[in-house]
C-alpha cells in the first residue's frame, strides 16, 4: 500500500459511521463520542461534522442485534487518525460495527469552515426498545393492505366466483394424491 505524504496545510477528508448497541444508555454513548473526539485531536485531526442518526433496523443481525444506533463522523486528518479511531472502536464493547471511507484526498484545512453545533456530540436519548414485528418492506411502506379476516357467510357464492378454479382441482376431493 502506498503512503501519500500530505503538505503541512493539507489533509484527507474521511467519513466514519459506527453502530452502537440498541440498548445503549446515554452516558455510554457520550463516553464513546468523547473518546473519539480526543483521539482525533490527539492525532492532529480535525472533526468537521457529527450526526446522530438514531436507532435503525440493521440490514442483517449483528451479534444477535436487529437494530443499532447509528453515529456519523466526518473529519480531516491522515491515515494515522483513521487507524487510531478504528483501533478504539474495535476495543469498545458498545460498538457493534464501523466503517471508514476516504471522501477527498487533498483538502486545504484552512478553507473548511466548521460550526460549533456541527461537531457537538448530541446526547443519545432513545425510547425503550419495543417488541418489533417482522413486517415486509412493502407492508411498512403501505403498499400492501393489512390482512383482513374474511367472515364466512351462509349465502351461496355469486356466480363466477369459482369459475377460475375449474381447471385447477376437482371440488369433490377426488383428485389423486401423490405425483
Amino acid at each position: 500500500m502506498s503512503r501519500l505524504v500530505t503538505a503541512p496545510n493539507r489533509a484527507r477528508e474521511y467519513e466514519t459511521i459506527y453502530i452502537l448497541r440498541p440498548d445503549i444508555d446515554a452516558d455510554s454513548a457520550e463516553r464513546v463520542g468523547s473518546r473519539l473526539s480526543d483521539v482525533i485531536g490527539r492525532e492532529q485531526g480535525r472533526l468537521t461534522k457529527v450526526e446522530n442518526w438514531g436507532r435503525r433496523r440493521l440490514a442483517y443481525d449483528i451479534r444477535k442485534n436487529r437494530r443499532g444506533v447509528y453515529i456519523y463522523l466526518k473529519y480531516l486528518g491522515t491515515g494515522r487518525v483513521v487507524s487510531e479511531i478504528e483501533r478504539n472502536l474495535r476495543l469498545m464493547d458498545s460498538v457493534i460495527k464501523y466503517q471508514t471511507v476516504l471522501v477527498r484526498n487533498d483538502v486545504e484545512v484552512a478553507a473548511i469552515a466548521i460550526a460549533d453545533e456541527d461537531v457537538k456530540f448530541e446526547r443519545v436519548e432513545l425510547p425503550p426498545i419495543e417488541e418489533e414485528r417482522d413486517e415486509s418492506r412493502e407492508r411498512q411502506l403501505g403498499l400492501i393492505e393489512p390482512e383482513r379476516r374474511q367472515e364466512r357467510t351462509s349465502e351461496a357464492p355469486a356466480s363466477g366466483e369459482f369459475d377460475d378454479l375449474e381447471g385447477e382441482a376437482d371440488m369433490t376431493g377426488t383428485e389423486e394424491e401423490g405425483g
